[in-house]
């Protein structure tokens, strides 16, 4: 998950609402952005947050705003990188720890920053627990109606695969009897920063491709905030019994692996996918 999450990300940081890129979008090679200095292969913050995100739950650590705050500063202190919004980056850099991080933090985002850094949160055993996770996290730092539903819908979704729970054309369904909004709606058009715009766009991708490499293009076809769209979106199909799982090589070897680089992710994938409940 946090492998194809990661590689997704880096992907589609370089297309990132820069439409005038899509025409590269044959899955070649990473890159770069036409404005962003951001080195071809490298993740952003939708895989830092989810790292921060895992490692709570493999460490199997108290689930409280105190701890999560704490880890999303401590990923960011120990790999600072570019890719989050400037404001974030700067407040990120200011501060110490979960505790400063709760006391300054305006918490009343609608974007995607919560359902970016969600699928984790979907080896939880049961779609109750993965919605109060959900919802925990998100109310840090997104805590509106649009910002928490976006981040649980995300969390169900790589929950309803991994525990196969359905086909995936019925995952917009299975969604809408969980959390409030359209989901089953399929997206058209330019995703723009709504967290609930990025979260819809994933599910038509899922649904409607059958192999990751043509839905990660479809992402990012998408234009817009497509890194967000795709990390979602392949987050929940790496987990998929209906997606063929043919990401190319190059894209996997070419991943930066750095300390907290493609080798990192592959072993906290496999520590997350161990907390797995068996029925």
């Amino acid at each position: 998950m946090l492998l194809e999450l990661a590689i997704a990300d880096a992907y589609g940081a370089g297309f990132e609402y820069a439409d005038e890129a899509i025409v590269n979008n044959d899955l070649s090679r990473y890159v770069e952005h036409p404005r962003f200095r951001l080195i071809p292969g490298s993740y952003t913050d939708d895989t830092q947050m989810s790292i921060a995100i895992a490692e709570v739950i493999v460490a199997q650590a108290p689930w409280t705003p105190e701890v999560l705050a704490h880890s999303f500063v401590r990923a960011f202190k120990r790999d600072e990188r570019e890719g989050y919004s400037r404001n974030f980056y700067h407040f990120l850099g200011e501060i110490q720890d979960g505790e400063e991080f709760l006391s300054k933090i305006n918490p009343d985002s609608d974007k995607s920053g919560g359902a970016m850094r969600a699928a984790p949160i979907g080896i939880y055993p049961t779609p109750e627990k993965v919605i109060e996770a959900a919802t925990i996290q998100a109310a840090i730092t997104h805590n509106t109606p649009d910002g928490m539903n976006a981040a649980v819908a995300a969390a169900l979704m790589s929950h309803y695969f991994i525990y196969r729970l359905g086909e995936k054309r019925k995952l917009g369904q299975f969604l809408e009897g969980y959390v409030s909004g359209e989901w089953n709606k399929p997206w058209e058009g330019k995703v723009k920063s709504k967290g609930w715009m990025s979260v819809r766009a994933a599910i038509t991708a899922v649904i409607r491709n059958d192999s990751m490499s043509e839905l990660l293009q479809d992402c990012i076809a998408f234009t817009g905030d497509v890194d967000t769209v795709a990390a979602i979106a392949l987050a929940a199909g790496s987990c998929s019994e209906e997606i063929t799982q043919d990401i190319p090589n190059h894209l996997v070897t070419g991943l930066e692996n750095g300390t907290y680089g493609r080798d990192y992710l592959i072993d906290l994938d496999k520590q997350l996918m161990q907390l797995k409940s068996v029925p």
